[in-house]
């Protein structure tokens, strides 16, 4: 499975080693990793010494997490069960798996608090941009053809039936795009199987999206480093985290310039059908479970400076906002529970 998103947040893990009673083993830090949707994993997960069963139970565990995802959401595999949706032209209500129809209703709740700034069907006026899975050429679609995109583009297109775990279409041609959740919610997934496991203090991060679970070896939170466009890596805002999610949208990594000398991002608006211009060039969200963070940043970034900053003040969100000017500079507003988790040095 692969994301158009690319990673925004560094994972910083500042290891210790624990001290140990006399007979006791000293505990350590196991790191997994490889590739995933488009990007990769790295799991960290503290625990006295594993032996290869123990590690092998936990790579199985992780693996089948992400297989899960890509068997569920992926719109690169034809074969997945988003792309099958996406593929039947009916109206008909079409069964899918819980997983799915819960995603379906953190995203709608997720549209409904941001105005529409946040539409899972929003795929057909990506793809006309130039952003799609297939490859389309970087360029501005003409009138005709964003007309067309934006009649399939709606979350009232969808009919949510929670209960008979069914989803029907309002029209054929409508297709949904999960993927500004997905790496949030797979990074759930994997903390709670390795908590199943007897594995709590772990940190997780899927493509960026990050899941801290439980402390350090050394028995303060886990630190996460969030970059910033325009500063240097060295100068990132380090949060001191424990069982938090933190997520990055950003409007900086996967974008293009027109042949007016217009900057096209990746993240449209599914409200006006246009890339989202000058405004704010990333949005960091910290909350409970990553498939939220993951959600909210997007919306965020998409509703603009103003709009994000009011939801976001009166829902009480841990929320960075960095805004870009015209003349190329940034500023960024932080809301109180953010400030609250920035790392100010030693702890505990």
């Amino acid at each position: 499975m692969r994301v158009r998103v690319l990673p925004s947040i560094l994972a910083v893990t500042l290891l210790a080693i624990a001290a140990a009673a006399p007979g006791e083993e000293r505990e350590t830090v196991a790191v997994f990793s490889g590739p995933t949707m488009g990007t990769r994993y790295t799991v960290r997960v503290v625990a006295a010494p594993l032996d290869d069963d123990e590690r092998n139970r936990i790579q199985m565990a992780i693996e089948a997490e992400l297989a899960l995802a890509d068997r569920l959401l992926s719109t690169w595999d034809e074969e997945s069960e988003l792309s099958r949706f996406n593929a039947q032209e009916s109206t008909e209500p079409i069964s899918l798996a819980p997983e799915t129809i819960s995603l379906l209703q953190i995203a709608r709740e997720v549209g409904r608090l941001s105005g529409g700034a946040f539409d899972v069907t929003v795929g057909p006026l990506v793809q006309a941009w130039g952003f799609g899975p297939a490859g389309t050429p970087p360029q501005p679609p003409s009138a005709a053809a964003l007309a067309a995109a934006r009649r399939r583009v709606g979350q009232d297109l969808l009919l949510l039936d929670a209960g008979a775990g069914t989803v029907a279409k309002t029209r054929p041609d409508v297709a949904c795009d999960l993927s500004a959740l997905a790496p949030g919610w797979t990074a759930d997934r994997i903390a709670a199987a390795l908590d199943d496991l007897g594995h709590r203090r772990c940190i997780v991060d899927v493509g960026g999206e990050v899941v801290a679970r439980g402390r350090r070896v050394d028995g303060t939170r886990w630190r996460v480093a969030v970059e910033s466009p325009g500063r240097p890596r060295e100068s990132a805002t380090v949060l001191a985290l424990e069982d938090m999610a933190v997520a990055t949208s950003g409007d900086y990594r996967n974008a293009w310039v027109d042949e007016e000398g217009r900057r096209r991002s990746h993240l449209i608006d599914p409200r006006t059908g246009e890339p989202v211009a000058l405004g704010l060039a990333s949005v960091t969200v910290v909350h409970r479970e990553g498939v939220w963070a993951d959600a909210l940043a997007t919306a965020l970034l998409v509703m603009g400076p103003d709009a994000a900053w009011e939801l976001a003040t009166e829902r009480g969100l841990a929320v960075r906002l960095v805004a870009r000017a015209e003349d190329g500079t940034y500023s960024a507003a932080t809301t109180p529970r953010f400030e609250a988790l920035e790392w100010a040095g030693p702890e505990e």
